[in-house]
């Protein structure tokens, strides 16, 4: 079961109570989305570009993607966001988090009425905007398209720790164009190992709003 729960903020993030952990950090929901996936992700990410592609690992709430589609449109980039979540939320469930109050209502609107039909086909939610939400585990996920940008937004590795394997941080890696980015509110010495040796320049940077620090890491060229 999931729990609306207010952060620190005032914006809200869902308790879950199987996993034992928030969607978002206490701290902040929305303060963490924008720092983490929106200033040192996206922004950074698509520059001048016209067009991004994001791979999202954790759809949850779909904050990271309302945060994304709206910056995009505002700026007319084109959007292809692909996210992957294996315990999609029901839309009624989103819609309880409130977020529609950090976004124009067109966009929030736009969000809604397509989720569901997302997460079994990409939808054109825009001339400018694409989402498909894949209903699989990341381990299972396989795609041959390529990505400029990677939101590792999965539950901590004490409560997943599946998802912070070598492996599995492997597998993310091969889905980056080279010069690509990943991204993530977690950084740990195995983490940044693991995103080395797949052919990574490592940052540090600050982290939200009660952690110290992050991680971005850029996918060598050729």
């Amino acid at each position: 079961m999931n729990i609306i729960t207010l952060t620190a903020d005032g914006s809200n993030t869902l308790y879950n109570e199987t996993i034992g952990e928030h969607y978002h950090s206490k701290h902040g929901a929305l303060q963490e989305s924008k720092h983490v996936f929106i200033e040192a992700g996206l922004k950074f990410t698509v520059a001048d570009q016209a067009e991004i592609s994001v791979l999202e690992v954790g759809f949850g709430t779909g904050l990271n993607f309302i945060l994304s589609f709206e910056y995009c449109e505002a700026n007319n980039i084109n959007l292809h966001y692909t996210s992957i979540e294996a315990f999609p939320l029901t839309s009624e469930v989103i819609e309880q988090t409130a977020y529609s109050a950090y976004v124009p209502e067109v966009i929030w609107s736009d969000f809604i009425a397509n989720y569901n039909n997302a997460l079994k086909a990409a939808q054109k939610l825009t001339p400018h905007c694409t989402l498909e939400i894949r209903h699989t585990t990341f381990a299972e996920y396989q795609n041959e398209q390529k990505f400029d940008i990677i939101y590792y937004d999965a539950f901590s590795v004490q409560h997943q720790p599946e998802m912070w394997s070598d492996e599995i941080i492997a597998h993310a890696c091969s889905f980056l164009k080279p010069g690509g980015t990943f991204v993530t509110y977690a950084i740990t010495g195995k983490l940044k190992r693991a995103v080395k040796a797949c052919g990574f320049t490592i940052e540090k940077l600050p982290g939200a709003p009660g952690k110290r620090e992050m991680l971005r890491a850029i996918k060598a060229e050729g």
